[in-house]
């Protein structure tokens, strides 16, 4: 993929950068380079590499996945001014 001009002031108009016309044209290469640079981690050979979670191997920590109400319903409407069954309770708002 190649970078020209209009992409280069595009980008910088997306972002918000002020560029002057010299700095398009230095842009333009380095923003080439750039791409060359991530074509090239196209062509690394993976097969049969596992993605990893961390630099050292470790287990995931995962927890039972379970349907629960928290057990934090009284605390939560403690402080309400006015509650019942666990729900808030609110003035009728609706006619």
């Amino acid at each position: 993929m190649s970078v020209d001009t209009a992409t280069v002031r595009r980008v910088a108009r997306l972002a918000r950068i002020a560029v002057t016309d010299e700095d398009v044209t230095a842009m333009e290469g380095e923003l080439n380079a750039i791409l060359g640079f991530v074509e090239q981690l196209g062509e690394v050979d993976v097969e049969g590499v596992e993605p990893m979670t961390s630099v050292t191997p470790m287990a995931m920590k995962k927890r039972q996945d379970m349907v629960t109400d928290g057990g934090k319903a009284d605390d939560i409407v403690a402080n309400a001014p006015a509650s019942e069954d666990h729900f808030f309770v609110v003035p009728k708002v609706v006619e």
